[in-house]
C-alpha cells in the first residue's frame, strides 16, 4: 500500500531522494524568511512578470472573472504564489520550462499549500499562451466547484438569540 500525505499519494521513492528534495526545497523555501524579505521578493516578481502571467493577470485582476478577487505574487507562509483567490482558497501557479527539472520541489510546495487549506492549479506558461480560454475555463470551474469546510452558515440564527436578552 502506498503512503499518503495531505491527501496526495506519495510515490515510492527512496528516503535518500526525499532527503535531497527536502534539502533542495529548504534552499528554495527557507523555513522562516523575514516578512520584509518575502514582501520585497513579491514586489520584484510583480515587476518581472512573464508574458503568460501578464496575460492571465489582465483577466484575473479587478474582479473581472465573475467577481472573484485575485491577488498576484501573494505570500502564504514562506511561499510566494503566482495568483491566489483567498475567498475560495485557490492558488494558480504558472510554470515555465525550469519547473520540468524541479517537479518534486513543486509537489512539496503544493503539499504545503494544501496543508494550509488551498487548492493548487498548475499550468505551463505555453498552455496559458496557446490555450488561454481553456485555462480560464479550468480556473472558473475550480472556483465554482470549491466548497470551503469552514464556510459560515447561510441560515441566520433565530431572532432574539445571542443578543444578550434574558
Amino acid at each position: 500500500a502506498s503512503e499518503r500525505l495531505f491527501g496526495f499519494e506519495l510515490p515510492q521513492y527512496s528516503l535518500a531522494l526525499w532527503e535531497r528534495v527536502r534539502v533542495r526545497v529548504l534552499n528554495v523555501m527557507p523555513t522562516n524568511p523575514g516578512v520584509e524579505t518575502l514582501r520585497n521578493r513579491a514586489r520584484q516578481l510583480r515587476r518581472e512578470q512573464t508574458e503568460a502571467e501578464k496575460r492571465l493577470w489582465a483577466v484575473l485582476r479587478a474582479r473581472q472573472l465573475q467577481g472573484y478577487k485575485f491577488r498576484r505574487q501573494f505570500v502564504i507562509g514562506s511561499v510566494i504564489v503566482d495568483f491566489c483567490c483567498f475567498e475560495k482558497r485557490i492558488v494558480v501557479e504558472l510554470d515555465g520550462g525550469q519547473h520540468a527539472e524541479q517537479e518534486a520541489a513543486d509537489q512539496v510546495r503544493s503539499w504545503f499549500l494544501y496543508s494550509r487549506g488551498y487548492r493548487v492549479l498548475r499550468f505551463w506558461n505555453n498552455e496559458v499562451l496557446e490555450n488561454f480560454n481553456g485555462v480560464l475555463e479550468k480556473i472558473f470551474h475550480a472556483l465554482e466547484t470549491t466548497t470551503l469546510k469552514n464556510k459560515p452558515s447561510p441560515v441566520p440564527s433565530p431572532s432574539g438569540r445571542g443578543k444578550g436578552e434574558s
